[in-house]
């Protein structure tokens, strides 16, 4: 009790200290130890399959957009699946019903991307 409250930090700032020294270790070591083969191929730059051989305010094909859609689409469906599954069995009828349209909505999206032509990469 006679302890002054920051006393009480002390283990948290020693565990910082310990997995600041860890980390600095590690890069050092990774500085020092490494294997140095610079490459052609490993230096040059990488954008979305294309070589770097023009001006990076080209247009791009659409096709990379419609790509992004649907890994939106597909993402956002994962991450409201995975509670509506935990807290099921208190949220009741109105609770699946109301995910049962969402996933509606996302699968005429879905339909709608897959008649465009968006899944087909020739």
């Amino acid at each position: 009790m006679t302890q002054p409250l920051l006393a009480e930090y002390a283990p948290i700032l020693v565990f910082l200290l310990i997995a600041g020294g860890i980390a600095v270790a590690m890069l050092g070591a990774n500085l020092v130890l490494a294997k140095r083969k610079p490459d052609p191929e490993k230096l040059s730059t990488y954008e979305c399959g294309f070589e770097p051989f023009d001006d990076a305010r080209r247009r791009f094909d659409v096709r990379f957009y419609l790509v992004a859609i649907l890994f939106i689409i597909f993402d956002l469906e994962v991450a409201f699946l995975f509670p509506w599954a935990v807290g099921l069995g208190g949220i009741g009828w109105f609770g699946f019903l109301s995910m049962m349209a969402f996933l509606l909505v996302l699968t005429v999206g879905f339909l709608y991307e897959w008649r465009k032509g968006a899944l087909d990469w020739e």
